[in-house]
Order: structure tokens, then C-alpha cells, then sequence
């Protein structure tokens, strides 16, 4: 939020900020995936499992490189925070600040999410949105963001005066992905990670740029689809906001579980395969250390 200035404009300032803005990663050259290759084996896919992730908790999910995943609500209007990893290194999870520069702050069909640094690779891709009618409305809002970082009970403890609450989004990622491998809390904690807002309705507002949120119009029956551009784990919390109309990091809002399905195609989608990790070198122009 930007404060009441202190220092006083100059005379050009006017001139400065009329300056027109360039995309800071144009992506014309960036390998797009074919969209219509991927859906084209829709119609031929099996339900290989069903996970139900209960309101105010998270679950873990497995996804083979080349199969469909998609993220439902069921009993009424909630959002979900979505975590991503290599399913063989935790290490390689996903990266929401490159997805969101690559893409936009809010994901929709053809987008993928990319993994973080070494690897820098799609992970999965978006193949159906049922919300995608929605697009932005009147207050910049729209679905799907990574723009926030997840709900967290740091943040709400310095908020609150002190609150101790355990069921914010990142507690309840921590808890299942330590459920999941076998970390102890403290040595999963670190690998949870930005997420994807699944369902969420939220924007920035235009006079302060602060983020904001608002009822999602996620009904029973929507969904969020994607194809596995790799093996996955997938980490999904039922965010204790409900659909976010109004609170989060508490009891108060009304909460819904959500279900994930895991679909395998007949075929694979013409042309794909997986990607491989970031060709980068990792030099990084350093001198070559000669003994």
C-alpha cells in the first residue's frame, strides 16, 4: 500500500508515468502445450481414485505423468489450497511467482503451473474450468489465483494479538504431507509452499493495490481440471474460509470438503511427453575452479 507521499513531484512527473508498460516475460517463444490434443482423449477417461478431503483439513493425492486430476466441490460453495511436488523430490514443487509471471495472476485452461528452480519445467496443465464464464468482474476480481500465499497461522497470530490456531491452510498442508512421507511436522513444514487458490475470488484493489477477496461463485458439481505433465503429489487443503466471502483463519465461516478424482485416459494425447527439466546450466558465470 503505497503512503501519502512525502516527496514532491517533478515537473516531468506526469510525462514519467504516462510512459507505456512492456510485458516483463513476453511469451511468444514459450513452448505452449496443444490444448486440443489434451482434451481429445477426454472423452475416453477411466476413474482410477477418489480422495475427499475434509472442511478445514487437507489430503494428499498421487498422479502418474499423463493422466487427468480435477478438484470438485461437492457439498456447498469452498475453496481449496493447492500444493504440487515431484511425487520422487520434494524439492521440485511448484512456483507460483514464475507461474503467475509467465501466465497471469489468475490460471485458466491452456495455462501451466511450473516447478521452482533447478527445474523449471510444467508440472501440470489446466484442461477445463467450469468457472471460466466468470473471467474478471467489476472490482478486478477472478478465480484461480496465485497471487496469495495461503492462509497461515504466523500471519494470524501477529493479527490477532496472539491467537493460536492450528487449521489455517499451511498447518493443515503441513500436517498431511507429514501424514503422507513420514516427516516429522517440523521437516515437512518447510516444503509447503505457495499455492494455487483453487475456487478463490480475489483481485487487488485499485485505489491501495492491497489484495482482496470475495464469495466465490463455486457451486456443487464445478470443477478445476488438469492434466499430469509429470508423477505428482498433490496436497490439497479445504481452506477454513469457506468460499471467503468474509473470514478466514478461524471457526466462524461455513466450511465444505472438496474431491479430488484421479482419471486415466485410454491414450496419451497426440505428441506429448513429459517434460524434461530446465536445460540451464547452472554455471551461473562462475569461473571453473581448475585444481
Amino acid at each position: 500500500m503505497k503512503p501519502v507521499p512525502l516527496s514532491t513531484a517533478p515537473t516531468d512527473a506526469e510525462q514519467r508515468k504516462a510512459i507505456k508498460p512492456v510485458l516483463c516475460y513476453p511469451t511468444q517463444s514459450l513452448p505452449r502445450p496443444d490444448v486440443d490434443a489434451y482434451r481429445a482423449v477426454r472423452d475416453e477417461l477411466t476413474l482410477v481414485d477418489t480422495v475427499r478431503v475434509p472442511a478445514r483439513d487437507a489430503a494428499t493425492f498421487t498422479v502418474p505423468a499423463g493422466s487427468f486430476f480435477r478438484i470438485i466441490s461437492i457439498d456447498g460453495p469452498q475453496v481449496g489450497d493447492l500444493n504440487l511436488f515431484n511425487r520422487h523430490d520434494l524439492t521440485e514443487r511448484f512456483y507460483t511467482g514464475k507461474t503467475r509471471a509467465l501466465n497471469g495472476t489468475h490460471l485458466g485452461v491452456g495455462d501451466q503451473l511450473f516447478s521452482s528452480f533447478p527445474y523449471l519445467r510444467p508440472m501440470a496443465t489446466i484442461t477445463h474450468d467450469s468457472l471460466d464464464w466468470y473471467g474478471f468482474d467489476e472490482y478486478g476480481g477472478s478465480v484461480h489465483d496465485v497471487i496469495g500465499t495461503r492462509c497461515d497461522p504466523y500471519t494470524h497470530n501477529l493479527l490477532s494479538g496472539g491467537d493460536q490456531y492450528h487449521y489455517c491452510c499451511h498447518s493443515n498442508l503441513t500436517r498431511a504431507l507429514a501424514s503422507s512421507t513420514g516427516l516429522a511436522t517440523s521437516e515437512a513444514e518447510p516444503h509447503v509452499h505457495d499455492v494455487l487458490n483453487v475456487f478463490m475470488c480475489t483481485g487487488f484493489t485499485r485505489d491501495t493495490g492491497q489484495y482482496f477477496m470475495k464469495a466465490s461463485p463455486v457451486r456443487p458439481g464445478d470443477y478445476l481440471e488438469f492434466f499430469a505433465e509429470i508423477d505428482l503429489l498433490g496436497c490439497l487443503s479445504a481452506c477454513p474460509g469457506g468460499d471467503c466471502s468474509s473470514k478466514h483463519s478461524s471457526d466462524e465461516a461455513r466450511c465444505y470438503p472438496l474431491l479430488v478424482e484421479i482419471y486415466s485416459p485410454a491414450r496419451t494425447p497426440t505428441g506429448w511427453r513429459a517434460p524434461e527439466v530446465n536445460a540451464y546450466d547452472r554455471s551461473h558465470g562462475a569461473a571453473e575452479t581448475t585444481l
